[in-house]
């Protein structure tokens, strides 16, 4: 039986642990209201895009090093995900929020669109620090 990749495994397991803090965050802030979408939905705190990326650039740094190719790339695709969220999905939600007040105000029968929520700069770093600590996890139990 072949292992499984710790680099997915690493995925995994940040964005599961990022969206159970979502939920549970959530859960308190609407005092005990249980929101099962936010078990799968994008947005709030922490984020579990910036989760996923940072888990998996952690394995790889440690596996291949912060030299390798593999590497850069990584980072790469970590950073433009994290950028992502802060400013693209963050405006766009913005504006998406902005189209629906602007519907409700008309009270217009058009069906409110769904205004997908970005990240404030705070949920993608403690999204990051989640995915350091599981890719570290990681690395460590498959070495």
């Amino acid at each position: 039986m072949s292992r499984l990749s710790p680099y997915l495994v690493a995925i995994v397991i940040a964005w599961v642990v990022a969206q159970g803090c979502k939920f549970l965050i959530a859960a308190v802030q609407k005092s005990g209201t249980i929101d099962y979408r936010q078990l799968y939905t994008s947005g709030n705190m922490p984020s579990s895009h910036s989760a996923t990326v940072i888990a998996l650039l952690t394995v790889v740094g440690m596996k291949t090093g912060v030299d390798s190719a593999l590497f850069g790339m990584a980072t790469l695709f970590a950073a433009i995900v994290m950028y992502d969220a802060i400013m693209v999905r963050r405006s766009t939600g913005e504006q998406g929020a902005a189209i629906q007040a602007l519907i409700k105000e008309q009270k217009s029968k058009v069906s409110l669109p769904r205004a997908a929520k970005g990240h404030e700069p705070l949920e993608v770093a403690v999204g990051a620090l989640i995915g350091l600590i599981v890719g570290l996890v990681i690395f460590f139990l498959t070495r």
